[in-house]
């Protein structure tokens, strides 16, 4: 096990500088504690007739479990319909299955017990983007990622304070082949990092990689801890695949948890209504999570939804659209009333650049994540064209906002120093607050600062080079990869970890697949 990191490295004066202290000495937690009440769309009778709805896609419809013969078996044990690939599940069957098994809450370990976070409740956990092919940043420009970009962004994570988890494929390191990279991308997490991170899941045996790398990682022993959170994909519209299923499968019978999630455009892999698309998310979730449950009863799942929209006009995807927003809001009620920790939102754009766009879209993608009280949100940072590229500079401004939605999320302070009566008694009739004792004692936490912003008149910006925000947060990145130290790790367990991976290699020649 590691301590908890040390910050050390020479900062640079003058503004930048202060800010990057403030920074330093800024409250950071292992996750976000919510006070923040979660906001509710629609009444209970919506949700009512969004959950009957599901329930008959469930019993009439069905949900195709393809390819992957042992699910069909424990399906039919179980006492579900099964016609070939077509599973039909008596009326409360998932939800039950996944109600008397899945827990409400539970742990993600990390290797630094103190960096563990709590998955459910009232408990918020930030993660960075996932899956993008593409990199850029305002030098180099977009191409394709590389591995030395997978472990840039896994340094920069982990110096970054809101966001709690290291995250996954926070893009493909495309110059290692496919068939190998899942080992060095779980290394890099292991490695770069003590935040929690995520499995592979592009075939079942990289799943097995991926769990006996952490397994080395922890000690040679997981003791049945949670030390993984991975991300299933359904193939919507209401089908699982073999490659899905075969690493849900490794994950529940190891207690490794896994997001059971939808991958849903609407107007392609659904209807257009939100109430549509929610009502066959419901399905595909359920029927996922429920899946887990036969292969381990307890095993931790978590409801997830990724949902967005498209251009009616042109077919492209769209993001930050209100009706995604909503979709969000009515999937946490939804998981709510099952009772398992729901995924869901981030903060999502189309754009190509760090520009106002981005800003926009990911604003109205993040606002509408932290009021529905969404449990882990994946692509909280860094999601940049669409999910294609992970964007150097958009991960260093997305980062900034996390930690506005921080302090929005905790909610109103209403204790007695909140309630600040005492500076009414004390500040004379029509004077300022600034010189009373209570804005004294509490200026420096008092508001939300961000470190990416500029507040300073124009022409002291103007002397300061003119700076965007894009090229604020670029420099920022640089400096702060400068200034990066890795966590400690055991010397014999980082041999041991080398030595799976190059024995792994060598087992299989190189694939594209």
């Amino acid at each position: 096990m590691s301590d908890a990191p040390a910050r050390k490295g020479r900062r640079g004066g003058g503004r930048s500088g202060r800010q990057a202290a403030r920074a330093t000495k800024a409250e950071t937690a292992a996750w976000l504690e919510r006070r923040l009440p979660p906001v509710d769309l629609i009444d209970d009778e919506s949700y009512a007739i969004i959950e009957a709805n599901a329930d008959i896609i469930l019993e009439e419809v069905g949900i195709a479990f393809q390819d992957f013969p042992s699910a069909l078996d424990l399906w039919k044990d179980a006492g579900a319909d099964v016609r070939g690939d077509m599973v039909h599940f008596p009326k409360g069957m998932c939800r039950q299955l996944v109600q008397d098994n899945a827990p409400k809450i539970f742990t993600q370990h990390a290797r630094n017990p103190a960096r563990s976070v709590q998955i459910g409740g009232n408990a918020t956990v930030f993660a960075p983007n996932y899956g993008s092919p593409f990199a850029m940043d305002l030098d180099n420009g977009r191409r394709y990622a590389t591995l030395e970009d997978f472990q840039n962004i896994v340094k920069l994570v982990y110096d970054l304070p809101h966001l709690h988890h290291s995250g996954g494929t926070v893009c493909e390191p495309v110059d290692i082949p496919v068939n190998k990279r899942h080992l060095d991308m779980v290394y890099s997490h292991i490695k770069y990092s003590d935040k929690p991170y995520m499995g592979s899941v592009t075939a079942t045996d990289r799943a097995e990689d991926s769990i006996e790398l952490s397994r080395i990682a922890f000690g040679g022993d997981l003791q049945d801890r949670t030390v993984m959170t991975s991300l299933i994909n359904a193939s919507s519209p209401l089908r699982w695949d073999a490659t899905m299923l075969g690493a849900a499968t490794a994950y529940a019978k190891a207690n490794q948890a896994s997001i059971m999630s939808p991958f849903i455009l609407a107007g392609a892999m659904s209807p257009v209504t939100v109430a549509g698309l929610a009502a066959q998310s419901l399905a595909e979730a359920l029927s996922g999570m429920a899946y887990a449950q036969l292969v381990r009863p307890g095993a931790p799942v978590i409801f997830g939804t990724f949902a967005s929209s498209m251009s009616m006009a042109t077919g492209a995807p769209t993001f930050g659209t209100p009706e995604a927003g909503q979709a969000i809001q009515v999937m946490a009620g939804l998981a709510r009333r099952v009772g398992v920790p729901f995924r869901s939102g981030g903060q999502f754009t189309a754009s190509k650049y760090p520009d106002a766009q981005a800003a926009y879209e990911s604003a109205h993608s993040l606002l509408p994540t932290v009021q529905a009280g969404v449990n882990f949100v994946l692509h909280a940072a860094g999601w940049q064209e669409g999910g294609l590229a992970i964007g150097y500079e958009k991960l260093i401004l997305d980062a900034d906002q996390l930690g506005a939605m921080t302090v929005h999320g905790r909610g109103i302070d209403m204790s007695e120093n909140g309630q600040a009566m005492e500076a009414f008694r004390t500040n004379e009739h029509g004077q300022h607050f600034l010189g009373n004792a209570h804005t004294l004692a509490n200026f420096e936490s008092a508001f939300w600062r961000s470190e990416m912003a500029n507040n300073d008149s124009f022409e002291q910006w103007e002397e300061e080079g003119s700076l965007t925000s894009a090229q604020r947060a670029n420099a920022r990145w640089k400096q702060m990869l400068l200034e990066y130290e890795a966590p400690a790790l055991d010397a014999a367990i980082d041999e041991e970890l080398v030595a799976f991976i190059a024995r792994r290699k060598s087992e299989m020649p190189d694939a594209s697949y």
